[in-house]
């Protein structure tokens, strides 16, 4: 879909803040209510009827909370409404699944519910949370993510954030928390995610920012739903409400440019989750899978270099260009894969191998009940999903005569399986024909319906001729290649 300006910038700075692994999220009870978790509005709506209020006439849901307290002399009827909804609903959404599967490793939220860590989990991340001060002085081992609820959480909701009281003693009783959301907001890059005007954590959150950095802050990024016409009932009294809240939106926006916050402004609430694809998108297009196998390389067509060494050097020159490059150790190409990004990392002077390879060796027998066939399926969607580019190269192998003992080179189906599962999701295909075998028939396959796998490169189509010219110059190839990786990539 099409994004306005302000939204593909902030898309760019994202992306650019998951590279340096400085990009955090914060998350408001927005992100958890399409997994089926109702409103902290709609919770307090019967204990404030009790009270001869209605909750839609209430914009102050702490002082509601805080009436609802001393109405009772205990918090027992507000803890009992956490433990009630929140440990029994919600399930995992897509949002909750993207950005737990982005490179981020911390979330703040004032969510009691627990489909942050789940999601985490689900994603094969280690998360350390943190419900309490306490929590703070103890480190998970091996933690992929911290979780600060800095509101508390389902499990000792008895210590929850819920009313005035609560917030005005914020500062003393939860200090560490504050000073740590400090150093974040000093250090990282912030989305902040299902909040809404309505929201009263948010304006605590924002006013607690100014105070805390003094307009000494990173810019951070909040994402707004449009006020629209059609949500308001067609007559007078709902045109009127919604000019009303019309210029009360563009002013709040305004206003949180005080915060270093800029609005990201969306049409629908599912324009989020495509965002969010977006993001992971385009941050995968810094990894390159080299999909191919080889047992043999007759049909390979380049001048002035042997196959093996085309593929290290073609590996090295994108590793030299800030690539992550991934292997399935391809027989007769993984080997030279990682030998080429193994050089250029030597020549670059960087020693941390995991910062500039993926390597997922295929495994060779059935294990845990599941056929090979099935394992290698899961294996290629697993590793595919990681990237945002694949190059196709070879793809042949031996297999024997169905009536006869015979050897014979094949096209290699695995190759052009990985093909299909790369265009399923949208990932970037390059097949380089010259090296032939299921390559070639690849390379055609993109050549001939070149709109179809790139309707925002139409400038390419000419540099992807070049992939199936017979005896081309290797260095003047792997520049062809490298132009187009770049160039899908977003930039050098």
């Amino acid at each position: 879909m099409e994004f306005s300006r302000e939204i593909n910038n902030f898309i760019d700075e994202y992306v650019s803040a998951l590279k340096e692994g400085n990009a955090a999220i914060f998350a408001g009870a927005g992100l958890s209510i399409p997994s089926g978790v109702v409103n902290w509005k709609e919770l307090l709506r019967r204990p404030a009827s009790r009270l001869g209020l209605d909750v839609d006439k209430e914009s102050d849901l702490v002082s509601l909370a805080q009436y609802i307290y001393n109405d009772s002399k205990t918090k027992t009827p507000l803890t009992e409404l956490i433990n009630n909804h929140f440990s029994q609903t919600g399930r995992i959404n897509r949002n909750h699944e993207i950005i737990s599967e982005l490179p981020i490793r911390t979330f703040w939220t004032t969510n009691y519910d627990k489909l942050i860590e789940q999601a985490l989990i689900k994603a094969g991340k280690r998360p350390d949370v943190k419900k309490r001060v306490n929590d703070l002085a103890v480190i998970k081992s091996k933690r992929d993510a911290i979780v600060y609820k800095m509101h508390g959480d389902v499990e000792v909701a008895d210590e929850a954030v819920l009313i005035k009281n609560d917030y005005e003693l914020y500062e003393k009783n939860n200090q560490m928390f504050t000073i740590a959301l400090k150093g974040d907001l000093v250090s990282k890059t912030f989305l902040f995610i299902g909040f809404s005007f309505e929201d009263p954590n948010l304006e605590h959150i924002l006013s607690r920012i100014k105070i805390l950095l003094d307009d000494h802050t990173r810019t951070h990024y909040y994402f707004i739903k449009e006020v629209a016409e059609e949500d308001y009932p067609n007559n007078a009294e709902g045109k009127e409400q919604f000019q009303y809240d019309k210029i009360r939106q563009e002013l709040k926006c305004a206003d949180l440019e005080r915060y270093s916050i800029k609005p990201l402004i969306v049409k629908k609430y599912e324009d989020i989750t495509a965002i969010l694809e977006t993001i992971t998108e385009r941050y995968n297009r810094n990894n390159v899978l080299i999909s191919g196998s080889a047992h043999e390389f007759n049909d390979y067509k380049v001048s002035g270099i042997n196959a093996e060494d085309f593929v290290h050097k073609l590996s090295k020159t994108l590793n030299q260009k800030e690539l992550k490059i991934a292997t399935g150790f391809g027989v007769g190409v993984g080997s030279a894969v990682i030998n080429g990004v193994l050089e250029g990392m030597e020549e670059s002077g960087t020693r941390n191998i995991n910062e500039h390879l993926i390597m997922r060796p295929f495994p060779q027998y059935a294990t845990n009940g599941k056929e090979i066939g099935q394992l290698w399926e899961e294996y290629r969607q697993q590793l595919i999903s990681e990237c945002g580019i694949v190059i196709f190269m070879f793809g042949n192998k031996l297999t024997k005569k169905e009536e006869s003992d015979e050897d014979i080179v094949v096209e290699a189906n695995g190759v052009i399986r990985e093909f299909d599962i790369a265009v399923d999701k949208n990932v970037k295909v390059i097949p380089i024909g010259v090296t032939g075998y299921a390559s070639r028939k690849l390379w055609e396959l993109v050549i001939n319906d070149f709109h179809r796998y790139y309707p925002e490169f139409p400038y390419l189509k000419d540099k992807f001729i070049k992939l199936g010219e017979d005896g081309i110059e290797f260095n003047q190839l792997i520049k062809i290649v490298t132009d187009i990786v770049i160039e899908i990539r977003g930039g050098e």
